[in-house]
């Protein structure tokens, strides 16, 4: 297995792990927002400084980067999930969370402006079908309603796209800096949540069932899937991982209809019909490749 191949696998698990965010935060939804991100930060640093000291390579070697290193991770995990916030309080969660799921067409197309990468039709229309699948999982039977007395929210959802789509995007220039360095960046984050926590709620004492779900979340979608996210777009094919993250939503919304948080509906089968195809069509140079390899593999000599 070669490099891309590793990082694409890491893509879909970080896209599997974030499938679970939706069902763990049915279990925590009396919790404070930046209380939960502290909270679940906290988790994921914690897993990062085991990492660090399983690794042997001691911890501070860890934290000495370079200060654009810091900003970048800063700005993608804890600008992402603060504009997140804001854009759920100020807007109506239908509109907020559609314009924030523009995210992975976003990477798709910023991802034409790195270095030896190509953006192709194949590319853009898969990515354009799994928005649409998405719109179509959101917003079945529901009106959209983008009315602009909530103007601000949405522009803080844009901005939730833009800047996960853009931190994204922008690792791969830091390809030199170790997956690990990202528990450092969850603990900066965890800090800088716990202070918008201070400025902008009131403290709420979780139950233990409530605990027990922040901890799941600190472990895995708001966890362990940042590291492998970081894994996936520094090495893998970025464009197709970009595509397949529209199976978040889907993935997520089949889990809850699984434990009985949720009520199945022909939107889901139709969404992921949409899905499914996009990543499919973003998928057409693997599978070129594939169908060349068997044929040459059953070539008479």
């Amino acid at each position: 297995m070669n490099r891309v191949q590793k990082g694409n696998i890491a893509g879909l698990v970080a896209i599997l792990l974030w499938a679970t965010l939706a069902l763990f935060t049915v279990f925590t939804s009396k919790i404070p927002p930046f209380q939960l991100t502290f909270m679940a930060f906290g988790v994921a640093f914690m897993i990062g400084l085991g990492l660090w000291i399983k690794e042997g390579k001691g911890i501070i070697i860890h934290l000495k980067l370079p200060w654009k290193v810091w900003v970048l991770g800063i700005y993608g995990l804890f600008g992402y999930h603060f504009f997140y916030f804001l854009a759920i309080k100020s807007a109506p969660a239908l509109e907020a969370n559609l314009l924030n799921y523009l995210w992975p067409l976003l990477i798709v197309l910023l991802s034409g402006f790195l270095p030896n990468e190509k953006l192709r039709w194949f590319h853009f229309l898969g990515a354009l079908l799994g928005f649409m699948g998405a719109l179509v999982l959101l917003g079945f039977g529901k009106e959209l309603i983008f009315a602009s007395q909530y103007a601000r929210g949405y522009m803080y959802a844009l901005l939730c796209a833009f800047i996960w789509s853009s931190y994204s995007v922008l690792s791969r220039y830091f390809g030199e800096i170790p997956t690990l360095s990202i528990g450092g960046f969850c603990g900066a984050s965890a800090l800088l949540s716990l202070c918008a926590h201070g400025v902008f709620e009131q403290t709420y004492m979780p139950t233990f069932e409530e605990c027990i779900a922040a901890i799941g979340l600190g472990l895995g979608p708001v966890g362990l899937a940042f590291f492998v996210w970081d894994y996936g777009m520094k090495q893998g094919d970025i464009k197709l991982i970009g595509s397949l993250a529209y199976a978040t939503p889907l993935l997520s919304t089949l889990m809850l209809v699984f434990f009985g948080r949720s009520a199945p509906n022909s939107a889901i089968w139709i969404a992921c019909a949409l899905i499914v195809l996009g990543s499919l069509l973003s998928s057409l140079p693997f599978f070129k490749r594939f169908v060349s390899k068997i044929s040459t593999r059953n070539r008479p000599l």
